[in-house]
């Protein structure tokens, strides 16, 4: 006779609830991602915006002075201009440093307090630097010398600004601003007009 034998009906596993709750919270989650994503890219399309600039819009060497005891005393003038092409927002600059030198030596230290500049606005600043004498070790007399026959005399500024603004709906921006810009300065005292800006670093 066949033998008989036990039969086990298995009942199918129910998903607990929590479960559930936390696949709901996690869709919502991902859709509210994608939500502020499409959000801030139509923000950014409607603002354009743009990142403010600083640039050196003129530069002369007004008076120099060498004497036999290899000391150097100049002045100079530049004139750097801060720009805001943002048609909506304004924006603000701090923290505003550059540094004049001749062959590594400084002879300036160019700053600003905070300053705000509206929308499609643009602000120059005029510096008027004059260092003190400035000792020249044999090498660098010597590549003044050189520099006074040809009657240009190189300077170098560097330095930075940072700038802050609002964009839309996506919140405060910040970007450092950075200024290189070799200086190619007669010594006549004639006035140029540099290409340089930090658009262009």
């Amino acid at each position: 006779m066949p033998k008989s034998g036990h039969f086990h009906r298995t009942t199918p596993h129910t998903t607990k609830p929590l479960i559930w709750c936390v696949a709901v919270i996690c869709v919502i989650l991902a859709v509210a991602v994608i939500i502020a994503g499409v959000v801030l890219f139509i923000g950014y399309i409607a603002v354009r915006p743009k990142v403010p600039q600083i640039s050196v819009t003129s530069a002369q060497l007004d008076a120099i002075y060498f004497d036999q005891a290899s000391l150097l005393t100049v002045q100079v003038t530049i004139v750097i201009n801060s720009e805001n092409h943002n048609a909506k927002a304004s924006s603000v600059f701090y923290g505003t440093r550059f540094g004049l030198s001749f062959r590594g030596q400084n002879i300036a230290c160019l700053v600003a307090d905070a300053y705000g500049l509206g929308p499609n606005k643009t602000t120059e600043f005029n510096y008027v630097s004059q260092s003190t004498p400035i000792p020249l070790n044999p090498d660098e007399a010597e590549a003044l010398n050189w520099s006074l026959k040809r009657n240009i005399i190189n300077f170098e500024l560097k330095g930075n600004t940072k700038t802050r603004w609002r964009v839309g709906l996506i919140g405060s921006v910040k970007f450092w601003l950075h200024l290189n810009c070799m200086l190619e300065l007669p010594v006549n005292g004639t006035q140029i007009f540099p290409r340089c800006s930090s658009r262009s670093q």
